[in-house]
């Protein structure tokens, strides 16, 4: 039987879900309301299966191999896995580049 984790979200996480929504929301809030639930539906399947996700190539080639993500295209969201508990850390565009988006969150801490 498999294990089932506990599912939290970061603030950081959250505050990304958020502004996700409220842009695509200014031009269709139908759109939206599919996109958050498509999200957060996606997020939740890594609390039953939390190693289906790979680990995240651009943290991988620095040797950090904690984070893994699954995919919502056109969006990656990345996860750590604790003991009981799937940790949602963020919510990213992949058509952006997470080299320089981790670089901005970590210059405005």
């Amino acid at each position: 039987m498999e294990k089932t984790y506990k599912l939290r979200w970061t603030k950081n996480a959250k505050y990304d879900l958020l502004d996700i929504v409220s842009r695509i929301k200014k031009e269709s809030p139908s759109i939206a309301k599919d996109i958050y639930l498509k999200l957060r539906k996606k997020a939740h399947s890594s609390n039953f299966f939390p190693l289906k996700g790979r680990v995240v190539p651009e943290l991988q080639a620095e040797g950090i191999t904690q984070y893994r993500e699954i995919i919502a295209a056109p969006w990656r969201i990345i996860y750590r896995i604790g003991d009981d508990t799937v940790y949602i850390m963020s919510i990213i565009d992949s058509r952006q580049n997470l080299d320089e988006l981790l670089l901005q969150r970590i210059l405005s801490l």
